[in-house]
């Protein structure tokens, strides 16, 4: 049986319909049976490997028998996965991350007259979503299906409308405009992470343009039934992880001060050849790692951002990140590791999976005067200019905190997410918004 788990975890961190061509499929579950690529029936009916994708909440689409398929999410109900493991291929980089930004429902309970939104819905469901987005402490709105996107202290009058029971062409357009009036009111979305608290209609409906902003969409409650969803909002684990605040006023991390001198210290980096000649020893594990390139690969990228030359990139550690944390705030356990994280998904062929590969990628798209990120060329710049400092770290529940003083020292040129403005990386916004 073909690693379908694999699939399932490309599904769930998935926001938008999924095309893969058909080597990406077979390189995903580890090769294909040739009835696959003969008989459209394959793909359908009940099947073990047809439960896969609609656990996961996808239907096929754009069927190329041979060429290419299409998983774009489907209106029925995610059905229980039958008894595939944890899954082992690497999620996108920023998937762990707390929202920025967060959403919640509106309800059918409410109010009998006008009130600010934030107490005109009075279901118990409710209730714990304004509790949880009060204690989170980040921007947050509400989802009307009457109104779009709502502030809490916007006045409303009771209504009755449930967007599921709407017509698709209402949906579509309420998606938009709701997307639309949330970067009016919280600003770009650009790599920003909207965390939705809603059910499927919802979030369809907000998935496509969102992506479009070059936002990422998460959805912690996804799958949960109603009395799962009330739990989910008592559990204390549900506090953020204050390694993704974007302003970090905790003291620092008791390891960080160790971890900063071992990914800056640069005698100990080693070549990606070496990380993948190694085949994982001693990586298969959570950690922190750190990039480092050339002067030639300085150049290059210095071309590709098109900045003057005082805000010119040197050689040195353009980036870090870590591998294999706890995703707060739902808890739950990372399966990716140092050797995932760096051979599998840096390295790796599809910029789509990692934020620092992509955005090499865009820059020098720009370099190269290219249209669209070549791969294999990336690949071969990224063995022949760059370096990397792994270093592990056993406990995953911390690590995001752990992150977060390590990038707030570290400072590293390329990262975007949680990190203060600079010309650089407003540039590399502008050019990675050029990719999606």
């Amino acid at each position: 049986m073909a690693g379908w788990n694999d699939l399932r975890a490309v599904l769930d961190a998935a926001v938008a319909p999924v095309r893969l061509t058909w080597p990406e499929l077979e390189r995903i579950v580890g090769g294909l049976p040739p009835s696959a690529g003969r008989h459209r029936a394959w793909w359908s009916g009940d099947r073990p490997h047809v439960h896969v994708w609609q656990s996961a909440g996808y239907r096929v689409s754009n069927l190329v028998p041979g060429a290419e398929v299409t998983f774009v999410r489907g209106d029925l109900p995610a059905r229980p996965a039958r008894g595939w493991a944890a899954a082992s291929v690497p999620l996108p980089e920023n998937w762990s991350r707390a929202g920025d930004l967060l959403l919640v429902t509106c309800v059918k309970e409410k109010l009998d007259t006008p009130a600010a939104a934030k107490d005109l819905y009075v279901s118990p469901l409710f209730r714990k979503e304004r509790a949880y987005a009060e204690r989170r402490g980040v921007p947050w709105f509400i989802l009307s299906a009457e109104h779009g996107l709502v502030a809490p202290d916007e006045w409303l009058a009771p209504y009755d409308r449930y967007l599921p029971d709407t017509p698709a062409a209402y949906r579509a357009v309420w998606g938009r405009w709701v997307v639309e009036r949330l970067e009016l009111l919280a600003g770009h979305l650009a790599d920003r992470v909207v965390e939705v608290h809603a059910s499927a209609a919802y979030v369809a409906a907000l998935a496509e343009h969102l992506d479009r902003k070059g936002a990422t969409l998460t959805t912690p409650i996804d799958g949960l039934t109603l009395g799962e969803r009330l739990a989910w909002y008592d559990a204390p684990r549900q506090l953020p992880d204050p390694g993704h605040a974007r302003v970090r006023s905790h003291s620092t991390h008791t390891a960080a001060a160790a971890f900063i001198d071992r990914l800056r210290a640069q005698d100990n980096a080693v070549t990606p050849q070496q990380i993948q000649d190694s085949h994982g020893a001693g990586l298969t594990m959570p950690g922190l790692y750190s990039w480092w390139v050339d002067p030639a690969g300085a150049a290059d990228l210095t071309r590709g951002l098109e900045l003057p030359e005082p805000d010119a990139l040197s050689e040195g550690l353009i980036y870090a990140g870590l591998a294999g944390a706890t995703r707060w705030p739902s808890g739950k356990r990372s399966t990716n590791t140092l050797w995932s994280r760096i051979a599998g998904m840096h390295l790796g062929s599809n910029y789509q999976f990692s934020t620092f590969r992509k955005t090499l990628g865009a820059i020098l798209a720009q370099t190269w005067q290219r249209e669209i990120i070549e791969e294999p060329a990336l690949t071969r710049w990224m063995l022949d200019h760059l370096m990397v400092i792994a270093v592990p770290y056993d406990d995953a529940d911390s690590l995001g905190r752990l992150e977060g003083d390590v990038l707030a020292a570290l400072d590293p040129p390329l990262n975007l997410q949680g990190m203060s403005p600079s010309r650089i990386r407003s540039r590399i916004t502008t050019l990675r918004g050029l990719h999606r």
